[in-house]
Order: structure tokens, then sequence, then C-alpha cells
């Protein structure tokens, strides 16, 4: 009887959310889908005009990282140095002894796993001035499988004194946090991905590092979102504004350092909390939400996430789809937590 009676009392909860007025979200137009990798191209080519001092070097994989504009206008500062990332990371440490700001190019695996301990003996430790930009990150990597789909970059950057880490949401935000990390004197995680998604964001954006990105306001669950889950997260206000539930939608696209203040005064509103990304849950965004707020204000907390798992071999959709994702994942996690909360 006990039983049954919390279960009327959820499903009272749910349908008498689902029969408040249905909300108006914020809209967003989308000027086209492009991939991120295209975004820091061409913010790495923006900056060879601007900075003389920046300098690019990549592991055998142009094409893959866009970087054809940089070195076709300026080839005296780019430096191909084949399949040899480890050897990669320490040029790039040496040469900012010299003054230069090193971008190196790579996939998100071997700009990484592959090159731990040089980025961290010579880049973190030694606070070098190296940007370390790593395309294909995620399963949306695809077809290319397990093997080249790292999830677990951000918790490796992440938890390096000194690191910076930047996964920004779109074309538009990837090209602005290109320029933008030129202007940071220490060593910057930059990572971006392969398909084609939503271009949202504004095109003559100023992106600080650090700073979240208010996308809605609302009053009933924070969703904080990184990279390709923020239009996700977009997507599942839409849905969740239709049953009656006004989200507050964050984009998180620094993840260290992380803005506390904005996600301590949302979750202070809301009373509850999901994290979206596309990377393990462990180590990831959720991980560093959890600590804040364990910390500072316990709060009930779901997280989309991979949950302890490799990836496989799949079309970007299929794999998101698979591996929970999705907008749909994500209204779930918010009814689940709201629910948690009453």
């Amino acid at each position: 009887m006990v039983v049954l009676a919390l279960q009327c009392l959820f499903c009272a909860t749910i349908n008498t959310i689902s029969s408040q007025q249905s909300y108006k979200m914020k809209t967003f137009e989308i000027q086209n889908t492009k991939d991120t990798r295209s975004g820091f191209g061409e913010g790495l080519h923006e900056l060879g005009k601007k900075n003389e001092r920046v300098v690019a070097l990549c592991a055998d994989l142009i094409g893959s990282l866009k970087m054809d504009a940089f070195i076709k206008d300026y080839p005296n500062r780019f430096f191909q140095m084949g399949i040899a990332e480890a050897n990669m990371i320490s040029v790039a440490a040496g040469l900012t002894i010299g003054g230069h700001i090193p971008f190196t190019g790579t996939f998100a695996n071997f700009s990484t796993g592959r090159v731990y301990d040089q980025i961290r003996q010579s880049v973190a430790y030694s606070n070098k001035n190296v940007k370390i930009c790593a395309s294909h990150a995620g399963l949306t990597l695809g077809e290319d499988g397990a093997t080249h789909q790292i999830l677990e970059d951000i918790g490796l950057m992440k938890m390096l004194p000194n690191m910076v880490v930047i996964n920004p949401c779109d074309f538009n935000q990837t090209k602005a946090a290109t320029i933008a990390i030129a202007d940071y004197e220490g060593p910057v995680y930059l990572r971006f991905g392969r398909p084609a998604v939503p271009n949202f964001t504004p095109v003559d954006q100023h992106f600080e590092i650090g700073k979240a990105i208010l996308l809605n306001e609302g009053a009933d669950v924070s969703i904080f979102a990184t990279g390709h889950l923020v239009w996700k997260a977009i997507e599942a206000g839409h849905i969740l504004a239709e049953k009656g539930i006004n989200a507050e939608i964050i984009n998180i696209h620094t993840i260290k350092p992380l803005d506390a203040a904005a996600i301590l005064a949302s979750v202070a509103k809301t009373g509850c909390a999901v994290t979206a990304e596309e990377h393990q849950m462990n180590g990831g965004l959720g991980d560093s939400i959890c600590q804040l707020l364990a910390i500072n204000n316990p709060t009930p907390i779901e997280m989309v996430a991979v949950n302890d798992s490799f990836g496989e071999s799949g079309t970007p959709d299929q794999l998101m789809e698979k591996y929970g994702l999705t907008a749909n994942a994500i209204v779930e996690k918010a009814m689940k937590v709201i629910a948690r909360k009453k």
C-alpha cells in the first residue's frame, strides 16, 4: 500500500506538471550546419593575420584539422611533424621559450591519451603557453570506432594543474574560442569535432574563458550542457516547455575553470540540475558540477553522458542514440530530477 501510494504521488506530480500552461522558450536561429573543426581552421587563419607569434604544428592530419588556409598564407609558421605526436608536443613546448604561441593539431585521442606524459611534464608542469587543439572528439567520430573515439580526454586534461579546458558548441563559438585562447597566457586544451552541427551562436560573439552563457532562463530545472550536447539541450528545453516545465539552459563551454558562480546561482533558483556531455560520466563536466554542488549546495542532479563504456563503429546519429546522448534523454533526466526534488 505504501509503494502504491508513492507511485500515485509520483504520477500526480508529473500529471500536475504536464497540465500546466506550456512555456515559451527562447528560440535560436540555425544559421547553417557546420563542423566545429572548420571553426578552428578559420580561427587559426584569422590569428595568422593578427598575431605573428602564432605558429601551427600538425601530426599529419592537415585536412582533418582544416589547417590548409593557414599553411597556404603562412608557410614559414607551420611545422609538419608527421605521425609523431609526442615529439609535436615537446617541440611546441620548446617553441614557447622563443616567444611563439604554438597551436598543435591532431585527433583528440592522439592529442591526449597518446601524449599524456609529454603534456604533463613539458606543458602543464612547466606552465608553457601551448594550445592543444583536438579534433574528432567523442562518439561522433563515428565509423572509426572505439580506438579513435576518446571519451576520457576532458577528464585527463582537467586534472592537470595549470590546464584550461574548453569545449565549444558550434562553428562560430569554436572560431571565437580559437582566437581568444591566443591571448591567454598558459596551456589550453581546445576540444572540437567532425560532424556538421547546428550553428546558432552569434558570428561576432566575444568569447570569455571561464564564463558560462545563459541561453534560456527558467525556474524548474537547470540544464548544464557542453559541446555538441548544447543544441540537444535546447531541443530538450522546447520539449519540456510543452510539458509545462521551464528549463534554465546554460552553455558551459569552459569546463576548467568552471563558472561556479553561474552554476550555484542557477541551482539556487531551480533546486535541481541535469548535465549533458559527449564524454564519459566519470571525469567530465557532470563530475565537476557534482563536486561543486556537494561542497557548496547539495542538490539533486542527473547526468547525460556515456556510462563507463567504450564506443563502437556506427554513424554519429546511431551512436548518440545508442549511448543516450539525445534531447529525449535530457528530457527524461529532467523529469526524473524534478520528481526527486519534490
